[in-house]
């Protein structure tokens, strides 16, 4: 995707506070139009109309829940009629507990906006900008995603979380090896601690916690990271090699299949 310019055309989830109305502000600035997804109708309309008064853009309010297969189902009908260049997938919340004591309909809920809707919109998304030749798709997930072998006193309990963000690393890199070479990016954005109304839901107090970034800051290092093709875009890790080496240990663990059982798990005879 060359860089995004006035007139394209911009479908963001999770649209109606935090890291959603960065970015819708920030493509509105652009010059893009904008199709605004969230549950909460009444800020998404409220939204539309402040960005069409500040940039003069086409700004469309489409409440949807995705946890819900009717509102998405609406929201990949908007995608399937083509015209978006860009689609951002950014919906989701914490729900942070012991997973034993995490009410099952929440985390199928969990899975279906951070897992199912991500899947189902890139996939109506996708044969436009293909099509087309152009077009980018931005999966928002965060860097929970490369935690699991971590235990850290502030980091929340997360199985179910950090495992539908692990997700979305891994399928926006795979996606990212089947369109990248045809005029299509994918990026997957894994952030770390940002100033929203995500963290208060969840009943955290992040403000004693170090390393705070603000929404503005994290959006504005993904589009940037766009236009330098990085397929994960982590904001605040400076060293790009980090992320090569994390990929690299992947591949190597991947591709240590000697293609018998290793020695550890035979069972020892006397």
């Amino acid at each position: 995707m060359a860089q995004a310019k006035r007139g394209d055309k911009a479908l963001v989830t999770g649209a109606s506070a935090g890291i959603g109305v960065a970015y819708a502000e920030a493509l509105a600035a652009r010059g893009l139009n904008l199709v605004l997804v969230a549950r909460r109708e009444d800020r998404l309309r409220d939204l539309a109309t402040r960005l069409h008064k500040e940039f003069g853009i086409d700004a469309l309010a489409l409440p949807a829940d995705l946890a819900d297969p009717t509102d998405l189902a609406r929201v990949e009908d908007s995608l399937r009629s083509g015209g978006v260049d860009l689609l951002i997938n950014n919906a989701g919340f914490g729900a942070y507990m012991p997973f034993v004591d995490l009410p099952p309909d929440r985390a199928e809920d969990l899975i279906r906006v951070k897992v199912i809707a991500p899947t189902r919109l890139a996939r109506a998304a996708l044969p436009w900008m293909l099509t087309r030749g152009s077009g980018a798709v931005i999966n928002v997930a965060s860097q929970v995603a490369f935690s699991g072998a971590l235990q850290m006193p502030y980091l929340p309990l997360r199985a179910t979380y950090a495992g539908t963000n692990a997700y979305l690393v891994t399928f926006s890199q795979l996606l990212h090896t089947e369109v990248g070479g045809r005029g299509v990016r994918v990026q997957v954005l894994c952030p770390g601690l940002v100033r929203t109304d995500f963290h208060r839901i969840q009943n955290r107090d992040i403000s004693v916690l170090p390393n705070v970034m603000e929404a503005k800051d994290i959006v504005a290092a993904s589009l940037a990271a766009l236009e330098l093709d990085e397929v994960i875009c982590s904001p605040s890790v400076g060293d790009p090699s980090f992320v090569s080496a994390w990929e690299s240990a992947g591949s190597r663990l991947f591709e240590s299949n000697e293609g018998v059982v290793a020695d550890r798990y035979l069972t020892k005879r006397a």
